[in-house]
């Protein structure tokens, strides 16, 4: 089977000074993000707010690819183009959030799983010939007294390792996101030994389900102390954790490493990636970013469902990306912000 498809996406989603979009919110979440605007979200205002996300005027300068919903994958703008092509015109790659939500794993209290496999090939293949070129996958790690358990770890990377094999076979290259997340009062050192061993056994995994590391692309978090840890971190204490971390988990093969923003603010999200790529140096991978919230909340902000807002909330979409895109070489400072 050959990879040179997949190699060229992944050349294109590594592009320098670029990051991902994740635009793939589940129709729950997109709705908890419309409540805070009080815009009531219809397939109609969903689609208005990704076609304005899409059809921003030079956003293919900063993002190099976008995860989409399946609902997103398949609409129309109101012109009467399909919304992966918008992406495309502007030199960026559509992507696809394919896994089904987590559901409690079996026996073991708090610890979950995510669902999806089922199914999965055929999904593929119809995804691929709406256009999409890459995948994603998320797993849920939470730290809380007792979990996670090696038993939780071992099972959501199996899975992981299953939907990245099945990605490739029909040459779309997979976004592996194994995600530790940052709820809890944990220490930034709790958080480091979690994910150390939440990337070993995700690696060990993708070796056994025998997936090319060269065509598949990280999307982990970054290490963070809990939200309700009194003792929270500097970007600079981020970055040489999370550096130190994907050091001794993450092979040299894999081309690129897109963090999660996890519910940071957005100024945080870009700063903790700036310091990252500023005490990396001779890193074998792209550091770059995948979010979500920390590149929208601006714009949705602006936007609040008013069509006379359009051009406003691009520009807000904008200004995140260009200032991610200047964190992916370690050249963003606080100053960047005011101008």
């Amino acid at each position: 089977m050959s990879n040179v498809e997949m190699e060229k996406t992944v050349a294109e989603l590594t592009a320098p000074g670029k990051g991902i979009l994740a635009a793939d919110e589940s129709s729950g979440t997109i709705e908890k993000r419309f409540k805070t605007i009080n815009v009531t979200s219809t397939e109609e205002t969903r689609r208005d707010y990704r076609e304005l996300l899409f059809s921003a005027s030079g956003l293919g300068g900063f993002i190099s690819g976008v995860i989409l919903f399946e609902e997103t994958l398949k609409q129309k703008s109101a012109a009467g183009v399909p919304l992966p092509t918008l992406l495309t015109a502007q030199g960026m790659v559509p992507g696809i959030k394919v896994d089904k939500g987590t559901v409690p794993l079996p026996r073991f209290p708090g610890d979950k799983l995510t669902q999806g496999l089922d199914g999965l090939a055929d999904r593929l293949t119809e995804y691929k010939k709406l256009g999409a070129r890459f995948a994603k996958w998320r797993a849920v790690i939470d730290i809380a007294p007792g979990i996670p358990t090696s038993q939780a770890i071992a099972a959501n990377a199996h899975a992981l390792a299953r939907y990245a094999a099945l990605c490739q076979d029909q040459a779309i290259v997979p976004i592996v996101e194994p995600e530790v997340l940052m709820d809890g009062d944990h220490t930034i050192a709790t958080a480091a030994t979690v994910t150390e061993e939440v990337l070993h056994t995700v690696f060990d995994a993708l070796h056994r389900q025998r997936v090319t590391l060269e065509c598949m692309i990280l999307k982990p978090n970054m290490v963070v102390p809990g939200l309700k840890c009194p003792q929270q971190a500097s970007a600079d204490e981020v970055g040489r954790a999370t550096v130190a971390c994907l050091r001794r988990t993450v092979p040299a093969a894999v081309p690129g490493i897109f963090f999660l923003s996890g519910g940071m603010s957005d100024e945080v999200a870009t700063a903790n990636l700036n310091a990252m790529n500023a005490v990396a140096t001779n890193k074998p991978w792209v550091l770059s970013f995948s979010y979500g919230r920390a590149l929208q909340a601006a714009a949705l902000n602006a936007w609040r469902g008013a069509a006379a807002k359009k051009s406003e909330a691009q520009q807000a979409l904008l200004k995140r990306a260009r200032l991610n895109g200047a964190a992916r070489e370690g050249k963003y400072t606080a100053a960047m912000e005011a101008a």
